[in-house]
């Protein structure tokens, strides 16, 4: 998106501007049409009204001299032509004459009207309008300025507090006291932008520094181990224990970074990998894994066959740190079912259980509900952080749900379908 990037207040002047001076031009051309139109009118008026006074008084036995002695005036001249081809009367030199005739008897009767007076007065109109339409413009450019200064006041506030925040200065907010204008919802979402930008700027800074204390913790067991190791005679006996520590130290650590890895490409859009998933089958897949691991586990998968376009290995990494999880809650002597069904699959056991306070915020980054345990155990905190982005990768949501015994974990995936079995129509 490329956003024009040009001045408002410019543009919000020039646009009124302009629409003031076409509807001055459109007034000017209204009124001088109007006044020209009125004043011809009434010319046309005054004419008809002398021709009838001419005729009437023609008909009264009153001479053509009369007549025309009785009706020219400053701006009204007549003339009247007899019979015998003598004109009585005279027509007015010069000036700008407008005419109207008018037959009685054999008499011809020309009534003539000096529109110059009108014309100037029309002309002296014009310029009248041009020069008030031309100060009105000036006069209002001017007040536009300030007008539209006062009026984009807030634009200014919300660069100035940008600029503040991109200098350092965190928490600041615009705090519009109404949303429903224009400024108001901008302001709004402004604020509102804000809160997300360093509420994840928060917690990226909260995640790097809990990522680098858990690192340090294997770090440094692997760092003290191996000075150990080297410090120690070669025949000591505590050199194949002080191995094994250096081993599962360096696994943990491995083991962090990993997720460290995978929550990063999650972060940044990893693109999966797309094909058809049987669930019930990386169930199994799973139940495989488990029972050895651990044989005398009890774990079972059950459902129906269904399938999934997914990411096959990503999946199976789900399913995976959910049976994990619910295999360290419940001890060796724990019980956990998988059942897949046409909304997906759920991982449930008989442990515990998760409070419902702690049900999402157990999906956040490097949170343990038993902390000590899972330290022990190697765990990271991000297992379930990590199942939850690729859920959500594919388009779906994992969620912890309440249960009458042990936890619950339902994973929801989009376009889930049966699976067609052979033999069956």
């Amino acid at each position: 998106m490329n956003l024009r990037t040009v001045s408002l207040r410019r543009r919000v002047a020039v646009s009124v501007l302009l629409v003031l001076f076409l509807v001055l031009v459109a007034l000017v051309i209204s009124v001088d049409r109007t006044f020209a139109g009125q004043s011809s009118k009434d010319v046309d008026g005054v004419l008809v009204s002398s021709g009838n006074r001419a005729v009437e008084m023609l008909k009264n036995g009153r001479r053509p001299a009369e007549v025309v002695g009785a009706l020219s005036k400053r701006n009204i001249h007549v003339t009247i032509d007899l019979p015998n081809g003598t004109k009585v009367g005279s027509v007015p030199d010069g000036g700008e004459l407008e005419s109207r005739v008018r037959n009685f008897g054999r008499n011809k009767i020309t009534l003539y009207a000096d529109t110059e007076v009108i014309s100037q007065a029309q002309h002296r109109l014009r310029k009248l309008l041009l020069i008030l339409g031309l100060g009105a413009i000036a006069v209002t450019g001017v007040l536009i300025v300030v007008v539209v200064r006062r009026a984009l006041a807030p634009l200014d506030a919300m660069t100035s507090l940008a600029q503040a925040i991109a200098a350092g200065h965190r928490g600041g907010r615009l705090n519009p006291s109404r949303t429903d204008t224009e400024l108001g919802r901008t302001a709004a979402a402004f604020d509102g932008m804000l809160d997300s930008l360093e509420g994840s700027e928060q917690r990226t800074r909260r995640f790097v520094a809990d990522a680098a204390h858990e690192l340090r913790t294997p770090i440094t067991g692997v760092q003290a181990v191996a000075e150990a190791l080297v410090q120690a005679p070669v025949d000591s006996p505590d050199r194949d224990q002080m191995s094994f520590l250096l081993v599962r130290e360096a696994r943990r650590a491995g083991r962090l970074v990993d997720d460290l890895l995978a929550l990063a490409q999650l972060d940044a859009g990893y693109e999966m990998q797309r094909e058809s998933v049987d669930l019930l089958a990386l169930a199994e897949a799973e139940v495989s894994r488990t029972r050895f691991v651990a044989p005398d586990f009890d774990i079972a998968a059950e459902g129906v066959p269904v399938a999934v376009v997914g990411d096959g290995q990503r999946l199976a990494q789900v399913l995976a740190n959910l049976v994990d999880n619910a295999r360290q809650a419940t001890g060796p002597s724990g019980t956990v079912r998988i059942r897949v069904d046409l909304t997906g699959f759920t991982v449930s056991d008989n442990g515990p259980g998760v409070p419902e306070a702690e049900r999402e915020r157990i999906f956040d980054r490097l949170v343990r509900l038993d902390d000590a345990r899972d330290r022990r155990s190697g765990g990271s905190g991000l297992g379930l952080a990590i199942a939850r982005g690729v859920v959500r990768a594919h388009g779906g949501d994992l969620t912890c749900e309440r249960s009458a015994e042990g936890a619950v974990f339902r994973v929801v995936l989009p376009a889930v379908n049966p699976v067609a079995q052979p033999g069956l129509v």
